[in-house]
């Protein structure tokens, strides 16, 4: 039988671990009577441990949601998995995630058994965090869409287009999406009935929220690969349409479908589509595919790469 002090912990761990368990099923996991579990759960309620009782035949418990934060327990891979994600959060793209990321991380070190600590010191020294430039986002507002979406809340906010005029967006929020540096909302516009995308850092929220809503289906099952083809066709400043030499497989394999989408045409060529806010990053990155290739639109990156190869000549004279 376990200590009364170790006991506790585990039992702690189970709820932690378990949406809910019956008081049967608690008592044979720890080897004790069901009398000594309901003593064990007025000791964990006593320290500040939401835990609620179940009712039903032989009763249950469930750990809920208090009015503070309690201690968690982690076993060995939760441990080295949130320190590892502190240490990447640490240069995100989240307002004062960085400062707070560090201030947990020195908690948890803290107390980190040396065979773990090296685990995280292995993983952290194989990698390497570029820094976030650019505008970050409020966690506030993060928060804020993400109850939106939770509870099918209609949202309303100003939004920031990329050359610089604010709209007055009314949305059903679906999901808080990550694509590459930038937090972004996916929702249904009901100005435009259709389905749209937002940069987080350029929206600013109205309360209170909007009515609710009862969910649509998503346009796709995989809304990732959805989300990831979409700037291609929308989105951005300038879209443009290639034709490359080379097969789609091929041009595939240097393009990721986070940035352009490939179709195929015949064995020897394909069409690209891709986007940007900057005619100089799509010059740059189609001359670094390292395929042959004819320009069909946007006429704009036709004019830009003259001149950029202009330029590019003129710093290679002697």
């Amino acid at each position: 039988m376990l200590e009364t002090s170790a006991r506790l912990l585990r039992l702690l761990g189970l709820l932690q671990v378990h949406r809910d368990w019956s008081g049967t099923e608690l008592a044979e996991r720890l080897g004790v009577s069901p009398r000594t579990v309901r003593r064990d759960v007025d000791k964990l309620r006593v320290l500040g441990y939401p835990i609620t009782a179940i009712g039903g035949v032989g009763g249950g418990y469930q750990l809920g949601v208090g009015a503070s934060l309690p201690p968690l327990l982690l076993d060995d891979e939760e441990a080295v998995a949130v320190a590892v994600g502190l240490r990447t959060a640490a240069g995100g793209a989240i307002t004062g995630i960085a400062e707070t990321s560090v201030r947990a991380l020195a908690k948890l070190d803290q107390v980190l058994p040396s065979r773990l600590r090296h685990q995280v010191d292995t993983l952290s020294s194989a990698m390497v965090i570029m820094p976030m430039p650019g505008s970050t986002v409020d966690p506030s507002t993060l928060i804020a869409i993400a109850s939106a979406v939770r509870n099918h809340e209609r949202l309303r906010f100003d939004y920031i287009s990329h050359d610089g005029s604010t709209t007055v967006r009314d949305v059903e929020p679906y999901r808080l999406v990550q694509h590459g540096r930038r937090w972004y909302l996916f929702a249904w516009d009901t100005g435009v009935s259709d389905w749209r995308r937002f940069r987080a850092d350029r929206l600013s929220m109205r309360v209170p929220t909007g009515p609710w809503f009862g969910p649509r289906p998503l346009p796709a099952e995989d809304l990732a690969d959805h989300f990831a083809m979409g700037p291609t066709a929308n989105g951005h400043r300038y879209r443009a349409v290639l034709t490359m030499y080379g097969s789609a497989a091929e041009v595939a394999e240097e393009v990721p479908p986070t940035l352009g989408v490939v179709e195929p045409v015949d064995d020897r060529t394909c069409t690209l589509r891709i986007g940007s806010d900057s005619l100089d990053h799509l010059a740059v990155w189609v001359a670094a595919f390292g395929f042959e290739f004819d320009v069909r639109e946007p006429p704009e990156l036709v004019e830009h790469l003259r001149t950029l190869t202009a330029r590019l000549q003129r710093a290679t004279r002697p």
